[in-house]
């Protein structure tokens, strides 16, 4: 009989070795791929090895394709025991401009009840739980399931390490139940099993329309400006209410679970007062985030406002994101937004796309037997009844390919992150509970899927 209350006061008590280990994680600006931080990287990684190894388990330090190191902690099954994989990242964002923080992004602070950090939240705060969660298991003496920890170095990177890593040595991940640990709840003491993730894409466009730039005053009016041309195609993928258009894709499906209110989604967001959410009253914040595809323009660039002279732009140049529902096929849609593209670009410009990072969504059974339980140890560990089952916006290619490896494997998306964290934000934060909780529900998830 599993002493939930043992468990329970087992990680509550463990709340100032958390936070010890959360500080000297965070205090590691792990980007991956700057070779001015590639010695913060090394040091993340070199501390997640001796973290996992304190832990009792057998480590392994891959260098993968892309340069990254993957930690992968290993304790072998019991006889006729299953295997469990928790899965979470040590590589972060850049903190970005540290005057935008309100403290130092590399020093773990506490503030009105939530600890500020880059990583505090993702992923780090999802790493600490894991631990948190093994420390627990040993308090109420051990499981006999055979547990994998893999903690990879290039996930805010796409990943691309990992990934090869999974076709080159299947055998590393093999579970009957993967804990990808990189999502979260739907609000802070909601606990909240993420069902499915959205696929994308990165496109860039360009449109020329000049050999060179002209003299506004000479030619200007007449001559056709690039960057009018770019805004006038992208302008093409919104209605007039602000609905995603793209021709010969439905951008019209509901989502049929669990709300996102109008009123959370302008506070999550952040939206300003007085400004419209795209979509009529018809359209719900779920239905753009988890049953439709979206476009973001995340670059734009012409000529730059402190450049200005007065000139007739040649060339224009935008960067797209794409996500796409995991219904969707991610290539598909990424082709058929190019093509949208090319057929609205005006005045017969030059216009290329490129598509790149091409990926496809992932849903997952929240019916399954492993992921029953994990709703019922979540519920359990938050004292409710049941435990929420929302969509995420985000994609983690990650779960498709540990799917194409292991298909028999029931994978889970869960984790310490809610709306308030402002991941890949400033002023990043993780509350201390989420932490708590979730591992709480993690460690009785291990210690009840044992057979």
């Amino acid at each position: 009989m599993i002493n939930t209350e043992a468990v329970r006061s087992s990680v509550l008590g463990d709340r100032a070795t958390i936070f010890r280990q959360l500080s000297e994680i965070v205090s590691f600006h792990s980007v991956h791929g700057d070779p001015e931080l590639a010695k913060q990287a090394a040091g993340a990684a070199s501390w997640v090895h001796t973290a996992l190894e304190e832990a009792g388990l057998d480590v392994e330090a891959i260098t993968t394709a892309d340069g990254s190191v993957a930690l992968i902690g290993t304790r072998k099954p019991a006889e006729g025991q299953p295997t469990v994989l928790l899965y979470c990242h040590h590589d972060v964002v850049p903190a970005g401009d540290p005057a935008a923080w309100t403290n130092d992004p590399c020093t773990l602070t506490e503030r009105e009840g939530r600890w500020y950090g880059r990583g505090a939240a993702d992923c780090k705060g999802n790493l600490v739980m894991h631990l948190a969660a093994l420390r627990a298991v040993a308090a109420a003496g051990g499981s006999g399931v055979g547990i994998t920890v893999v903690v990879e170095g290039s996930e805010e990177k796409g990943g691309e390490g990992l990934d090869t890593l999974i076709e080159e040595r299947p055998e590393l991940f093999a579970a009957d139940a993967i804990m990808i640990a990189d999502t979260g709840n739907a609000a802070v003491g909601t606990p909240t099993l993420t069902t499915s993730l959205r696929g994308g894409a990165q496109l860039t466009v360009t449109v020329r329309t000049l050999e060179a730039p002209v003299h506004s005053g000479l030619f200007g009016g007449a001559a056709p400006d690039a960057a009018f041309a770019l805004l006038r195609t992208l302008n093409s993928l919104r209605d007039v209410d602000g609905r995603t258009v793209i021709e010969g894709v439905d951008t019209s499906a509901r989502w049929e679970g669990e709300p996102y209110t109008p009123k959370d989604f302008r506070k999550d967001a952040g939206v300003l007062d007085g400004v419209r959410l795209s979509g009529s009253d018809l359209d719900a914040p779920a239905d753009f985030l988890w049953t439709r595809p979206a476009i973001s323009i995340t670059g734009l660039t012409s000529t730059p406002v402190d450049k200005a002279v007065n000139a007739v732009a040649p060339v224009a140049q935008a960067k797209l994101n794409l996500r796409v529902p995991a219904a969707m096929s991610a290539a598909d849609t990424a082709n058929a937004l190019a093509e949208h593209l090319r057929n609205h670009v005006p005045w017969d410009a030059h216009i290329e796309v490129e598509i790149d990072d091409v990926n496809d969504g992932f849903a997952t059974d929240v019916h399954a037997p492993a992921l029953s339980l994990l709703r019922e140890c979540l519920a359990e560990a938050y004292g409710t009844e049941h435990s929420a089952t929302l969509g995420s916006g985000g994609s983690i290619p990650l779960t498709t390919k540990l799917h194409e490896a292991h298909p028999q494997a029931e994978i889970a998306l869960f984790g310490v992150e809610e709306p308030q964290c402002l991941i890949h934000s400033a002023d990043e934060s993780v509350d201390p509970t989420e932490i708590e909780h979730i591992a709480i529900a993690e460690a009785l998830f291990l210690l009840r899927y044992a057979q």
